[in-house]
């Protein structure tokens, strides 16, 4: 990953992950990759992983299943137009 110095990596990394759950990389319901697997795919540290997520769960894109994971959340369906 190609960091902006200006950017914290914690938003970096976020803007990665928002971008594949809005691009259907990671559909609803899907497992995100966990902290770990963050710090191996970019290079961060784990505490900024883990901020990461807690942040992608507070915006309600995500949630936790204790000693599962965390999951792409549902959602909202679109208003139906017509």
């Amino acid at each position: 990953m190609e960091w902006q110095p200006e950017i914290p990596r914690w938003r970096q990394v976020y803007a990665l992950l928002e971008e594949r759950i809005d691009s259907g990389v990671y559909p609803p319901g899907t497992r995100l990759p966990s902290a770990l697997d963050l710090q191996a795919e970019t290079g961060i540290s784990p505490v900024t992983a883990r901020r990461v997520l807690q942040e992608l769960r507070a915006a309600g894109l995500a949630y936790m299943e204790p000693g599962i994971g965390t999951f792409v959340a549902r959602l909202p369906e679109a208003p139906a137009t017509g």
